[in-house]
């Protein structure tokens, strides 16, 4: 069986990076999030990227990495946290925010890797995100249309991972992460290899077989932390 486990994170991702792309990226803060692949992309030197995340980490930290090096042009996220570098590009008018309800996003990405053009919501109607978008009255209530989001390119974590590539994801770093694993264009996954398949049991969090690449260290014991089509993150993320 041809494995889809790969040697070296930014070796994975380097085929698929290039300026102006988008990238959808898991994660809650600093939890869950695909670091090494983080890492691989702010290495590569990509510029003028749209980003697709829940937040954009913390300063010196995670997708702040991208802040910091001067890589990002656009992000969608939800919140501005506690990266300070974040808020202090978006006020300055140097770096383009669109800012997204949290459970809209995710949707937005889910039916933009299903091939679904765009769905109803009441959520944020009658606000500034709402603006500019189409609406709709259903059964007496207002909804604004909210358009799918279709990345180039997907990085995220999971705890397991075999080498047909079937993930499964942990406590809170579940999150974000499951939907960023349908964007088609590529996905790329961290987390710990499993050198025998997943017991169907297992794979409740991702039970098809994707057709995703994976990083591992040279067939790694089973247990062994590795990156799937990311890259292998520090042992303190879930």
């Amino acid at each position: 069986m041809l494995t889809k486990l790969v040697a070296d994170a930014e070796a994975a991702v380097a085929e698929r990076l290039r300026d102006g792309m988008t990238i959808a990226v898991g994660g809650f803060g600093l939890c869950g999030i695909p670091r090494d692949l983080i890492e691989a992309v702010r290495n590569s030197g990509v510029r003028d990227l749209t980003i697709v995340s829940n937040n954009m980490g913390i300063d010196g930290r995670g997708l702040g990495l991208l802040l910091e090096n001067s890589q990002v042009g656009k992000v969608i996220s939800s919140y501005v946290g506690e990266n300070k570098l974040f808020a202090q590009q978006y006020l300055d008018g140097a770096l383009e925010v669109e800012f997204c309800p949290q459970g809209t996003l995710a949707e937005r990405l889910r039916i933009g890797g299903s091939g679904i053009a765009g769905f109803y919501t009441r959520t944020g109607v009658g606000t500034e995100v709402a603006e500019g978008k189409p609406h709709e009255i259903f059964d007496g209530e207002t909804f604004v249309l909210e358009r799918g989001i279709v990345a180039d390119l997907a990085l995220v974590h999971a705890h397991t991972a075999d080498a047909e590539g079937n993930l499964r994801y942990r406590a809170t770093a579940r999150n974000f992460n499951p939907t960023r694993r349908d964007e088609r264009p590529g996905l790329y996954c961290r987390g710990r290899s499993r050198p025998r398949r997943l017991p169907r049991s297992r794979r409740c969090d991702d039970p098809r077989h994707l057709r995703r690449r994976h990083r591992a260290r040279d067939r790694p014991p089973q247990g062994h932390r590795a990156t799937l089509g990311a890259v292998a993150d520090q042992p303190d993320e879930r």
